[in-house]
This record gives structure tokens, C-alpha cells and sequence, in this order.
């Protein structure tokens, strides 16, 4: 196995650059693990693939602010600092650029959107590989209000409502990047899902580093993944392991309801799932024994990417391929505001 067994060429303009409106009027790839077909919906059209009694799971992890723009302190340089992972009160783990130029005891200068307060310190602690840093800031509720949405990198237009990179049901703050599935849904259409007799059970996990870069090594297995903080209550685990002793259907909205379910399910007997508190450092490669995940709703990812890696692991290489080649001959439009896929 090879990272380049997961590129593949995209045309650039399939690259969505804006949300579809409505949410639920993107388009929706069905794709069948059992016979290989290819079905193409609209996003609104998953509930008729949905059965009564089937559970799906959801990540309502919120998007913050983390998207920091500030100067150093004496040079007065232009530096952005993106928030991964608050490790205590004021201490944040951070993407820095340009890290060349942030060594240790580096300060940069945050100011508020408007100017309007003096400006918060950041003061970097200690550097890691590959523009991390460790940051310790003097006030980090003035940070946030000071901060930006993350878009990813190749988005290059302006958002003009930033709920627009949050889902519908997002409520625990703590990610750098949106778990992209879930933004196809609404109110309305979740309402129809319980309606339908679908259980929606909703887990956090805060998204990091690894949504924002593919992998570099030739082999895939010496990529160490980035760290992602996830919970299970006890309520969740225990109607997870209800669903799998009575043969109801698991559907996780996401790539990260897979990993932190097949995390939590890792160290319990089969058909069984604990309350999860703790960081998810998981990577689904093909291979893996899936023990709790039926399905799979899940947009499409960057090439030489853990997600895509993911992806490929639940559903087979060729029949990932396909799908992905299908997709683009059909110009889906790819990544965070693209369309989505089903993997059943």
C-alpha cells in the first residue's frame, strides 16, 4: 500500500467555492458495497434509504473563531496563527505562519476586529514539526471575538454567513474545520429522519490538523495522525450497543463519527461500545475490521488524504475509485461545500 494509491486529478472548477442553497439540495452519490451500483440523488432524497429503527450518528462539534491574524512584536511582521487544540486556560496548540520567524518566546500582537481594545499577547512556548507551535495567550475571550471562520485553503470566496460553515445541530465549541457531512442537513430534514423511526444520537469530536493536510510519506502507515479530542455519553454508548445487539443498522454522518466510534469500540467486546472521554487517535487505513459502522454518509476528500484513506478502507479500492471517477464525469462538486456520498 501506497499514499499514491489515494491521488487522483480534479479539475479545478469542480472544487466547490460556496455552499449550495438550500443545505439539502446538494447532490447525493449512492453507492452500493454489495453489488457496486451507483445511484445519483439529491441530498433530501437520503431519507428514502433509511429504515426504521436504524441509528445514525452526527458530530456536533462547533467551529471557532480559530483563524487569528496578528504582527511580532519588534519587527511588526504579518503573522496568522489557526487554533488546533486548546490544551488548558490560555494555552492553545496553533498552525503558525511563518513559523520560520516564530521561535520560542516570540510574541505577536492580536488586535480586535474593530480596534477597538488593546492587543491580546501571544507568546510562543515551545515548537513542533511542520509550523506547530505551542501558544500561550494573555486573554482568550478577547482571542476568539478577535478571530476568523477557518475556511480551508482552497476556498478563495468570501463567506457571507459564517453559520453557513457550521451544521445545523453544531453545539460543543472546540474545532478548526467543520465536519463537512453533516452541513447538508437541516432542521426540517432531520425532523423527517426521527419521524421516519431513525434514532440521531450526537457524539463530539473536535476536527484538527489532519482535514487540513494530505500525507507526505511514500507509506501511508508511518503518517502519524493528528490527535482529535472526542466523547461518547453513556446515554450513546448504550443505544449504539443496543443497535448492534438487536441488528439495527449504525449510519455515521462523517468521517469523524467513524473514527471516534470505531476508537471507543476498539478496547470492548463486539457489538459493544463504552462512554468515550479522551483523545481519538485512530487511523482507519484499509484493512481495518470496522465493529460498529453499517454506513457511511461522507463528502468528497483530498487526494492522499487520511479521510479519503478512510473512506477507501469502508468501502474497497475499486469500488471507491469508481465512485470517485463516476463522480467527476458527472462534475459533483468536491470537498468542505461540495456534494456528498452514501456508502451503504
Amino acid at each position: 500500500m501506497k499514499t499514491s494509491d489515494f491521488d487522483y486529478t480534479l479539475p479545478e472548477g469542480l472544487i466547490a467555492q460556496t455552499p449550495i442553497e438550500p443545505r439539502d439540495h446538494s447532490r447525493l452519490l449512492v453507492l452500493s458495497r454489495k453489488d457496486g451500483s451507483i445511484v445519483h440523488r439529491n441530498f433530501h432524497d437520503i431519507i428514502e434509504y433509511l429504515l426504521p429503527g436504524d441509528v445514525m450518528v452526527f458530530n456536533d462539534s462547533r467551529v471557532i473563531p480559530a483563524r487569528l491574524k496578528g504582527k511580532r512584536v519588534g519587527s511588526g511582521g504579518a503573522v496568522e496563527i489557526l487554533l488546533l487544540r486548546r490544551l488548558e486556560a490560555n494555552l492553545w496548540e496553533a498552525l503558525a505562519k511563518p513559523a520560520r520567524r516564530l521561535a520560542v518566546d516570540s510574541e505577536v500582537e492580536i488586535y480586535s476586529k474593530d480596534n477597538s481594545a488593546p492587543p491580546v499577547i501571544a507568546h510562543i512556548t515551545a515548537v513542533g514539526s511542520e509550523g506547530i507551535r505551542t501558544v500561550r495567550f494573555t486573554d482568550e475571550a478577547r482571542l476568539l471575538a478577535a478571530g476568523e471562520m477557518p475556511l480551508p485553503p482552497y476556498i478563495h470566496t468570501p463567506l457571507e454567513n459564517p453559520e453557513r460553515y457550521q451544521t445545523v445541530y453544531s453545539r460543543v465549541l472546540g474545532s478548526a474545520a467543520a465536519p463537512t457531512a453533516g452541513l447538508h442537513f437541516t432542521p426540517d430534514l432531520l425532523d423527517r429522519i426521527e419521524q421516519k423511526g431513525v434514532g440521531c444520537l450526537f457524539t463530539t469530536l473536535h476536527v484538527g490538523l489532519d482535514t487540513f493536510r494530505p500525507v507526505t510519506e511514500d507509506d501511508p502507515q508511518k503518517h502519524v495522525i493528528y490527535r482529535e479530542y472526542g466523547i461518547i455519553s453513556s446515554d450513546v454508548a448504550e443505544e449504539l450497543t443496543r443497535a448492534r445487539r438487536e441488528g439495527r443498522r449504525i449510519i455515521c454522518v462523517g468521517t469523524t463519527s467513524v473514527r471516534l466510534i470505531e476508537q471507543a469500540a476498539l478496547n470492548s467486546p463486539d457489538g459493544e461500545i463504552q462512554s468515550f472521554q479522551d483523545w481519538a487517535s485512530l487511523f482507519i487505513l484499509p484493512g481495518h475490521r470496522f465493529r460498529m459502522v453499517d454506513a457511511m454518509v461522507t463528502n468528497f476528500h483530498l487526494p492522499r488524504s487520511t479521510l479519503l484513506m478512510l473512506v477507501t478502507a469502508f468501502g474497497g479500492k475499486p469500488l471507491i475509485d469508481k465512485a470517485y471517477r463516476e463522480a467527476i464525469e458527472q462534475k459533483y462538486r468536491f470537498y468542505s461545500f461540495g456534494d456528498s456520498m452514501m456508502v451503504l
